[in-house]
């Protein structure tokens, strides 16, 4: 077994086998934040605010992005094959692999619906859970016209089932906001707005989470699960003279760690990153990961 234990100051940390680390790592190119690339594969970073595919108005997209950085390379080839293999909400941060062939695309999105392609969250938690280890299920009912998702009685038509595990790495009280709390959080399925709808349900919404808990989106740690409840209650901390930070304080949600297996070396590849932005800074977090040697 490999262990390694890391804090929020370091970059990012790459494990690819054992052995000698790929030459294309860590680059920062046009904006664009490349962990690891090859002829087959991209992983990048997405900054919150971005979008994972191509973005239909004139926001930025990681797609163009990771376009124009392969046609620097070979203007000569015409337009690239960007194959996306899967996404982040657009406030969400994290780790992304895109492919650059067609072939690498097809045996990624296998690995995809399998669920043999790994990835784990952190995200900051306004209240502390009664446990530290701990698994949700819940059933999901998605709201296409609001782009929001709720949970539901298992009888629901249309109602599906979602569940998460996580684990809390950290708690602290910051006044005037009350006790935070830093998770990891690892989804067994994957549903529409899955980690906001579920913790909120539970009465433990995001930081910064404007869509689940208005109110928990200025920082104010709230167990509201719903929008009325939380337009409410933000009323309702300013009348108690409660100090709320500015509007645009950030959805702290990252996807910090992303494994796969590489679609035509075979080797297993792990990648992991911890947000530096927002409230993640307010954590001085360390966090202890036991990795199986790859042969």
């Amino acid at each position: 077994m490999l262990q390694a234990c890391f804090c929020l100051h370091k970059r990012f940390l790459i494990r690819f086998g054992i052995g000698r680390t790929p030459e294309a790592l860590g680059k920062v190119i046009n904006m664009l934040k490349i962990l690891y690339e090859d002829e087959q594969i991209l992983v990048v970073w997405k900054p919150a605010g971005t979008e994972s595919q191509e973005s239909r108005g004139f926001g930025r997209d990681m797609v163009s992005e990771i376009r124009k950085h392969i046609h620097s390379q070979f203007p000569e080839k015409g337009i690239p094959y960007v194959g996306v293999i899967h996404r982040l909400d657009k406030p969400v941060s994290g780790l992304l692999v895109y492919a650059k062939t067609q072939k690498a695309a097809a045996a990624l999105s296998k690995q995809t619906v399998e669920r043999r392609m790994k990835k784990k969250y952190l995200a900051v938690l306004c209240g502390k859970p009664v446990d530290n280890v701990d698994n949700f299920v819940d059933y999901l009912l998605k709201r296409g016209r609001e782009n929001r998702s709720c949970i539901v009685d298992k009888g629901i038509t249309g109602a599906k089932r979602a569940e998460l595990s996580f684990r809390i790495l950290e708690s602290q009280v910051l006044e005037p906001y009350g006790e935070l709390s830093l998770a990891e959080i690892t989804l067994q399925t994957g549903r529409h707005h899955q980690i906001r709808v579920q913790m909120a349900g539970h009465g433990l919404p995001l930081w910064g989470d404007q869509k689940y808990n208005t109110a928990s989106s200025y920082g104010w740690n709230l167990p509201a699960t719903s929008a009325s409840d939380s337009v409410h209650l933000s009323a309702a901390s300013a009348e108690n003279g409660i100090h709320l930070p500015a509007s645009n304080a950030g959805l702290a949600l990252s996807a910090w760690h992303l494994a796969f297996t590489h679609p035509v070396i075979g080797k297993q590849m792990v990648f992991e990153k911890l947000p530096e932005e927002g409230i993640f800074q307010r954590f001085g977090y360390c966090i202890n990961i036991e990795v199986q040697a790859f042969q």
